[in-house]
């Protein structure tokens, strides 16, 4: 046999691509790959490096905090997210998250709103209603989200990110 038989040329090549083609629909995702040409991400991950810094905060949390309900890790990511720190420092995900917490436990409103969106997140996740604390009254036993506690939860989360 001869080399020219055992190598399909480029027609034959185009015609299988074409055959493959032929039995599956186009997606949105092949169509742009397709119009960005081979190679065009070449280096480059698809994902932001905004959206691995979320990501990286996330696994972190996931891995560090305690937060047996779950709804404090939730708010907590979204509330970052969200934030201008982020926004303007995703080089550095860690080092957000240990801001905001710095600036959550430095306000008391911004404590309460975060116990208070933690409650909320909790009572919607569980069906029940939530237990919001109240000014000079004392906690509900069955409130997971309390203020000393999430502040606890926060200042335990900055030792650990601090190496200590």
């Amino acid at each position: 046999m001869s080399d020219a038989e055992e190598k399909p040329g480029p027609e034959s090549d185009s015609e299988l691509e074409r055959e493959i083609r032929k039995g599956r629909k186009l997606t949105m995702a092949e169509a742009l790959g397709r119009l960005a040409g081979p190679g065009a991400m070449k280096g480059e991950s698809p994902v932001t490096r905004f959206q691995q810094a979320e990501t990286e905060i996330a696994s972190w949390l996931e891995k560090h905090l305690v937060d047996a309900g779950g709804a404090l890790q939730v708010v907590l990511h979204r509330q970052i997210k969200e934030s201008e720190l982020l926004l303007n420092n995703f080089d550095e995900p860690l080092v957000v998250l240990a801001d905001f917490c710095k600036q959550v436990l430095n306000s008391d409103f911004l404590l309460e709103e975060l116990v208070r969106n933690a409650d909320t997140e909790w009572a919607q996740v569980m069906g029940e209603r939530p237990y919001f604390d109240k000014v000079g009254t004392p906690s509900h036993p069955d409130d997971p989200y309390q203020l000393e506690s999430v502040r606890n939860k926060l200042s335990a989360l900055l030792e650990q990110l601090s190496g200590g």
